[in-house]
C-alpha cells in the first residue's frame, strides 16, 4: 500500500530544487520505499522515471528486475540509459548476484539496443550490459566487435572496444585459468 509521504517523495524527483533531498530520503528508506519507486517507473514525467531507475540501481530487489527491463523501451533516452546502468552495474548494489537479470531475456534486447537505438549514449551504455556476457557468448562478442568497428558514434566505438576481445575491460574481466598444483 503506497504511503502518501513516499508517493510525494517520488513526485518530488521531478522538481529540480526538491530532487536531491527526495532522492536521499528515498534511498535512506531503503527497501521499504521500493514499491513506490517501482510505481514511479510509470510516472508521466520522464525525469521521475529516470530517477526511479537510479534509485533501483542501488535498491534493486529481484521483483524489480522485470520493471527495469521494461524501461529499456521508454521513449526518453535518459530513462533508457539509467535502466541499462541499473541492469549492468554491480558496484552500486550490495548483492548484485541476487538481482542479475535473466540472460536469456535481457541479452537479445541489449544486443538489439546496442545495434539499433537512435541515441549514442544509450548504445554506449548497452555495450556495458552486453559486455557482461562477452566471455561466455559468441553473440555478445560479435555485437561488441560490430559496434567497435562500425558504429557511427566515436563514443560507442570506444566503449564497445573496451569490452570487445583485446580491450582493457575484456582483459581485466577474463576468467583466470585454473591453477594446477604439482604433487
Amino acid at each position: 500500500m503506497p504511503t502518501a509521504e513516499t508517493v510525494a517523495l517520488v513526485d518530488a524527483l521531478g522538481s529540480e530544487p526538491r530532487r536531491p533531498d527526495a532522492f536521499r530520503e528515498l534511498l535512506r528508506r531503503g527497501t521499504e520505499a521500493v514499491p513506490d519507486i517501482r510505481r514511479g517507473l510509470r510516472h508521466p514525467v520522464p525525469r521521475v522515471r529516470e530517477e526511479c531507475c537510479r534509485l533501483l540501481d542501488q535498491l534493486l530487489v529481484p521483483e524489480a528486475v522485470d520493471d527495469l527491463t521494461a524501461m529499456l523501451d521508454d521513449p526518453d533516452a535518459r530513462v533508457r540509459v539509467a535502466a541499462l546502468h541499473a541492469l549492468s552495474c554491480d558496484r552500486c548494489k550490495p548483492d548484485a548476484d541476487a538481482c542479475r537479470p535473466d540472460r536469456a531475456v535481457i541479452q537479445p534486447r541489449a544486443i538489439r539496443i546496442l545495434r539499433d537505438d537512435p541515441d549514442p549514449q544509450v548504445r554506449a551504455r548497452a555495450a556495458e550490459l552486453v559486455g557482461l556476457w562477452v566471455h561466455s557468448d559468441p553473440q555478445a562478442v560479435a555485437a561488441l566487435v560490430r559496434a567497435r568497428d562500425e558504429d557511427p558514434s566515436p563514443t560507442v566505438r570506444k566503449k564497445a572496444g573496451w569490452y570487445a576481445p583485446g580491450g582493457p575491460i575484456h582483459r581485466r574481466t577474463a576468467p583466470k585459468p585454473a591453477r594446477t598444483f604439482r604433487a
